[in-house]
This record gives C-alpha cells, sequence and structure tokens, in this order.
C-alpha cells in the first residue's frame, strides 16, 4: 500500500476501508469468496504488463515466452482438475465465456432453451435485457411450484417442441443438486448441443461433492471464483469433437477458441490467468476437498437453523454453498432483509424466488452462501451463531448494536489477511 499511499492517497484510502469492511463483515453473498495472498500477488504482478493476443506458442506479439508457459499450466491443471479435453482459460468473465459459447454453437437468432432467471437461472440464461436474450431466441424452463425443484419434464417438452441448438443447464440462485445426464438425454434426443454454466458450483465438482457435467457436456462454462476460490475471471471447458457438425471444417475446441480470440476478446488478461493457475493448483490439493465438504457443512447449519425458527426455504433446504430463504414469511421484502442484515455486518444480496409476485429490486427472497465464511475458517458452531443472530435480525426487524457486535467478535476470531 506504501506506493499508492503516495501516488493517490483517495484510492489507497478506499482501499484500507475495503479492507476493514472484509475484515470485519460476514461475506455471505454466495458469488464471492476471499483468494490466498499467492493468488493475490500473482493477481497484482508484472504480468499486467505484457500484451499477448492469439493463444500459447500462436501469439501476434513478440516476448511471450514466459506466458506462454505460464498460461499452458493454468490450461493443463484446469484440465486434470476437470477431466476435460479442452480448456480456454481467456474469458475475463462469466457473462464473456457464456457469450463466446453461444458465439461458438450457435447463430444469433437461434433457439436456446435456458433457466429462468426468476426461478434461479443467470443473467446470460437469456434475460431480455441482456445480450442473450437480445441476440438469441431464448425459450426458459423453470422449477415445478409444489417441491421447487427444476423441471425435467418441462425441460423435455420445451425442447421437443422448440427443437432449440443449445440446451442450457445450470443456476445462479438454485440450492440443489442438478443431475446432467438427463439433460444430455433430452439434448440427444432433439439434436442439441448440451451447455453446463457450472459457475456457482465448479468448486464442488472438483472434488466430486456434485455430479459433474463434463462428461454429458458439449461445452460447460465456469468462474474461476466463488467457491473455486481463484481470482475473478472465467474459462470454458469443451469436447475436442463436435457431434452435432461434424463435417465442419473446425471442431468444437477450435470453434470456442475462435469464438474467444478473434471473435470476443482481444490481449487476454495474463496475470489473472497466471493467478488462476495458482488457484488450480491449491484447488488439486486433498485439503481443497475438506474445505468444499465443510462449505456443504456450514450451509446445512443454515438450513437447520431456519427451518426451526419457522423460515420457509426455497426448495425447503440445500445441497451446496447457498441457501436461498423467503423473507415474506418474516414480513419483510428481500431490500429490507439485505439492509437489515447489512448494518450488521452480514453481507447478503436480496433475490428473486421462484413464482415471485415481488420485482427484481425488492424481490422476496435473500440469497445466502457458505463459501467465503469457511474459507475465514468457521465451522458449524460458528455458522450456528451467525443464523441466530440472522433469524433475531429478521424476526425483530432491528438491526441491533448487540447483534452487530456479535458479529465483530466472531469475525476477530477468524482473522482475514493479517499481514495486510
Amino acid at each position: 500500500m506504501k506506493n499508492i499511499q503516495q501516488t493517490d492517497p483517495k484510492i489507497a484510502k478506499i482501499i484500507a476501508s475495503e479492507i476493514d469492511r472484509q475484515k470485519n463483515g460476514a461475506e455471505m453473498i454466495a458469488s464471492e469468496n476471499f483468494v490466498s495472498l499467492a493468488v493475490l500477488e500473482t493477481a497484482g504482478s508484472v504480468l499486467t504488463n505484457k500484451y499477448a493476443e492469439g493463444y500459447p506458442s500462436k501469439r501476434y506479439y513478440g516476448g511471450n515466452q514466459f506466458i506462454d508457459q505460464s498460461e499452458s499450466l493454468a490450461i493443463e491443471r484446469a484440465k486434470q482438475l476437470f477431466k476435460a479435453e479442452h480448456v480456454n482459460v481467456q474469458p475475463h468473465a462469466g457473462s464473456q465465456a457464456n457469450m463466446e459459447a453461444y458465439f461458438a454453437l450457435a447463430e444469433l437468432g437461434d433457439t436456446i432453451l435456458g433457466f429462468s432467471l426468476s426461478h434461479g437461472g443467470h443473467l446470460t440464461h437469456g434475460h431480455p435485457v441482456n445480450f442473450s436474450g437480445k441476440f438469441y431466441n431464448f425459450i426458459h424452463y423453470g422449477v415445478d411450484k409444489e417441491k421447487e425443484l427444476i423441471d425435467l419434464d418441462e425441460v423435455r417438452s420445451l425442447a421437443k417442441k422448440h427443437k432449440p441448438k443449445i440446451i442450457l443447464a445450470g443456476a445462479s440462485a438454485y440450492s440443489r443438486k442438478i443431475d446432467f445426464k438427463p439433460f444430455k438425454e433430452i439434448a440427444d434426443e432433439v439434436g442439441a448441443y448440451l451447455m453446463v454454466d457450472m459457475a456457482h458450483i465448479a468448486g464442488l465438482i472438483a472434488t466430486g461433492l456434485h455430479p459433474d457435467p463434463v462428461p454429458y457436456s458439449d461445452v460447460v462454462t465456469t468462474t474461476t471464483h466463488k467457491t473455486l476460490r481463484g481470482p475473478r475471471g472465467a474459462m470454458i471447458l469443451c469436447k475436442t469433437e463436435d457431434r452435432i457438425n461434424p463435417k465442419d471444417k473446425k471442431n468444437l475446441a477450435q470453434k470456442i477458441d475462435s469464438a474467444v480470440f478473434p471473435g470476443m476478446q482481444g490481449g487476454p488478461l495474463e496475470h489473472i490467468i497466471a493467478a488462476k493457475a495458482v488457484a488450480f493448483a491449491e484447488t488439486l490439493k486433498p485439503e481443497f476437498k475438506e474445505y468444499q465438504q465443510q462449505v456443504i457443512n456450514n450451509c446445512k447449519v443454515l438450513e437447520n437453523k431456519f427451518r426451526a425458527a419457522g423460515i420457509r426455504m426455497v426448495s425447503d433446504g440445500t445441497d451446496n454453498h447457498l441457501l436461498m430463504i423467503d423473507v415474506t414469511t418474516v414480513g419483510l421484502s428481500g431490500k429490507e432483509a439485505e439492509t437489515l442484515l447489512d448494518e450488521i455486518h452480514i453481507f447478503t444480496n436480496k433475490n428473486m424466488i421462484p413464482f415471485d409476485q415481488r420485482k427484481p429490486m425488492d424481490p422476496s427472497g435473500i440469497r445466502l452462501g457458505t463459501a467465503a465464511l469457511t474459507t475465514r475458517g468457521l465451522k458449524e458452531p460458528d455458522v450456528e451463531v451467525i443464523a441466530d443472530i440472522i433469524i433475531d435480525t429478521l424476526k425483530t426487524k432491528k438491526a441491533t448494536k448487540d447483534n452487530k457486535q456479535k458479529v465483530l467478535d466472531l469475525m476477530k476470531q477468524f482473522p482475514l489477511y493479517p499481514e495486510l
């Protein structure tokens, strides 16, 4: 921080304030996590200075011999992690990765069958305000009304009716396991590509704690943060063979690479790609599976506590790192609940729930995740304390100083980045 303080004290102050916020709060936004110091150092390294359009050994600039080594390491480690035939580690973010996958598999205006955002999907899964909804003809499936689980009968029915070019599985606010085998069967029935967005559950998949989409999918996209605990960024995994168009000049891996560069992106962020490589090395260690199991265990604590408190959960619980609760059962809106918890330093996000009658900016639910808390070292007894504080805050509709102090005291027991 010394150089920043000297050259730009305003930004230095903002960074210092954000460090304090992260240290002193219970981070429960399901899409967030904390990277290791090694990842942090790599992301801030001199690799940010290098332009490297193209791919290892096929660059449009000179001086990339060491960049090639770094990117190749990231690719090989990702292949090992997910047992993938081909990996592209250049996508800047999950949204770009999804766009690039669509570009590779479909033409503008083609039909894609995806999971509805209001039922747990993602903005890039065809929402009309997003590029995906503007560029492609998205048809959406959802969850059944009774159990709030993905309705595979609806997936099959819509696929047969609309004959999509791509069937897209994956979610950003779905708390149950997704079985990818039936999606593959449906895709085969209608001659569609199967694409999976595993951004939220990639860490669980890498450690065998969630069904694996890679054997069944033509293309899999993921972010590298969230449960993977790497830097902000993304990657695309795919088969080499194009089973839908086997006679095309380019195979599927070549189509993906061409869609990323030069189709969508220019120079890759090689400092972030190197940080991905560091994170993948961490993920390949045996203790990473222990971490992922603890993430699930901690989320189960939330489930049990909320059920005992009479707070309704979407799909009645969780199998993964996140939980969706319907805060209208305690007389609040999602926005009100998020604001109350913010005030006591528990950070969450308001979220639509299936068949929500409220608006997206003030929905009926909030989404909670345990990945970041688990990274800090919290275990079941500690998460019970957090759950009790959340329940008390939501039920009393008061952000008390006492509950805020409890959060601060608990977080002090699990220091974050003491070196900073």
